[in-house]
């Protein structure tokens, strides 16, 4: 009876988000290539049920993630508790699995590293950030990397670039995200109904987790100018707030009232039915104020064959084509993103143009197959090699 080839996922969130799409991805990579995936979650959400359904084992443990809010004493006494008790789960995990080899989720999970660097272990770092600060962050995963994962994978050039130059030994490997894209491609002739956005509007919308980063009032301040000048236009956010940013979306609705948006913006919240909600749209923004590795919901939009403004800011450049399928702008750039917006307002046919390059680029340069070549590849060489 041949060995069962059990590998370790550490996954740092349970939302239906970028990296957690892509998570399930390489999961499916690595079961057709003959392993048996084992999944830990940090808490309970969306993914478990997914993992349920294609009878991976998940368990949940707190992972003790790493984030820039734990960087002073007292956060740091508390994640290094977190990343004990986690440390000790997964040995207990080993006991009954025999692990052959332990992959981490974005650089917020560090347990894993650690736990396969101590146990001898070979290690994968799938990287999603870009992480300007703090320094004694970016200094201890950095220096994490560097013991723990030979060739560490980056989503976009734009993440591989800003830490390969705090590396010594590490060599990182780009390998651009790839998703199915068939329910994107499907026609909903009554989303804008369905969703409640007025079915004669211009629909322009964003998704995107609630954070300090994604840009939503940045987003709504561009509403409120072109609202004024195009009353035909309808905004639309998507998206709830990471745990410890609900202020964020108060301030959001707060603005919604101040500016007078209450009847031209939607806010639907948290959404499974992307492929409806991106059909409901004429135009896609994402209007990220701090670096953004490489957001999918780009690609989703691309596929949904929407028109594309993105700031740049990481990852945005290497799928949006200037001119060809969208605009890139700067980040809280107001001025150009309006100017550029009111031209995709003013022009169905460049709309249209611009969106259906976008689907043909996505199909052909971000493809699923491609990526799924690619993780396997890595998966082989990274085992001969260890």
């Amino acid at each position: 009876m041949p060995k069962t080839r059990n590998v370790l996922f550490l996954q740092s969130s349970s939302e239906l988000y970028g990296s957690g799409k892509i998570i399930l991805q390489v999961l499916r990579v690595y079961q057709k290539e003959g392993f048996n995936p084992i999944v830990v979650l940090t808490g309970p959400g969306a993914i478990q049920g997914y993992l349920e359904k294609e009878n991976i084992p998940v368990y949940i443990q707190n992972l003790g993630i790493l984030r820039r809010k734990y960087v002073n004493p007292q956060g740091l006494i508390n994640r290094f508790n977190k990343n004990l008790k986690a440390y000790r789960f997964i040995s207990e995990l080993h006991e009954k699995y025999q692990f052959e080899l332990v992959f981490s989720n974005t650089l917020a999970v560090i347990v894993g590293a650690y736990w396969a660097q101590k146990n001898q272990l070979p290690h994968i770092w799938h990287i999603h950030e870009i992480l300007p600060g703090p320094a004694p962050l970016v200094k201890l995963l950095s220096k994490m990397l560097d013991k723990s994962t030979a060739k560490p994978i980056a989503v976009s050039h734009a993440v591989a670039d800003h830490w390969q130059g705090f590396l010594k030994k590490a060599q990182i490997e780009v390998i651009h995200n790839g998703i199915p894209y068939g329910e994107f491609l499907e026609f909903f002739p009554n989303a804008k109904k369905e969703l409640g956005i007025p079915e004669s509007s211009i629909a322009i919308g964003m998704i995107g987790r609630i954070n300090p980063g994604k840009g939503q009032l940045f987003f709504l301040e561009m509403a409120r100018q072109l609202s004024l000048k195009y009353p035909e236009t309808h905004f639309v956010l998507v998206g709830d707030p990471f745990p410890g940013y609900e202020p964020i979306l108060v301030g959001m609705m707060e603005k919604i009232q101040q500016k007078s948006l209450e009847g031209k913006v939607s806010y639907l919240g948290f959404r499974e039915d992307i492929p409806k909600v991106l059909a409901s749209l004429d135009i896609f923004v994402l209007p990220s104020i701090l670096p953004d590795s490489f957001p999918t919901v780009i690609l989703e939009a691309m596929a949904a064959a929407k028109p594309i403004l993105a700031t740049q800011t990481g990852g945005a450049v290497e799928m949006v084509a200037e001119g060809k399928t969208g605009f890139i702008i700067e980040p809280e750039d107001l001025e150009t993103g309006v100017s550029q917006l009111s031209k995709l307002i003013e022009q169905k046919d460049l709309r249209n143009q611009l969106g259906e390059a976008g689907r043909n680029r996505v199909l052909s340069e971000f493809s699923l197959e491609a990526f799924e070549e690619r993780i396997k590849k890595h998966l082989w060489e990274h085992l001969e090699k260890n």
